[in-house]
């Protein structure tokens, strides 16, 4: 082969950008400004016979947004992890809780006073 060039040259059917006249026209398209609690506004495309929704996730921080420019969502709550131990103590006080140990053990040492094999 002799050049430097590429050894392949041409195009194929459908390979360059023709424009419009090749695909046919595009649908009609509504833009909707959405904002978050950041302050950031968001503007996806629909097509202008679509339902456009109320809500839609901001791309850049995740947070909802909505179509109200002055009064976008407020960011969700996150909860932190709780415990095992963490509910218990929400639906037992400290005496019920002591409580409840004393007739478990009590039930444990009259098992053991029988002779019964505890693991």
């Amino acid at each position: 082969m002799a050049g430097g060039g590429s050894a392949i040259r041409g195009s194929r059917v459908g390979a360059g950008p023709m424009g419009e006249a090749e695909r046919g026209e595009a649908a009609p398209r509504l833009y909707v400004s959405y904002f978050c609690s950041n302050g950031h506004e968001t503007r996806p495309a629909f097509a202008a016979d679509a339902q456009v929704p109320d809500s839609w996730d901001c791309p850049r921080c995740g947070l909802p947004a909505n179509l109200d420019s002055s009064n976008p969502p407020p960011p969700p709550k996150n909860e932190p992890y709780k415990t095992h131990l963490a509910y218990v103590k929400e639906r037992r006080s400290d005496s019920e809780a002591a409580e409840i140990l004393t007739e478990a053990l009590t039930a444990l040492r009259d098992r053991r006073a029988r002779g019964e094999v505890i693991y």
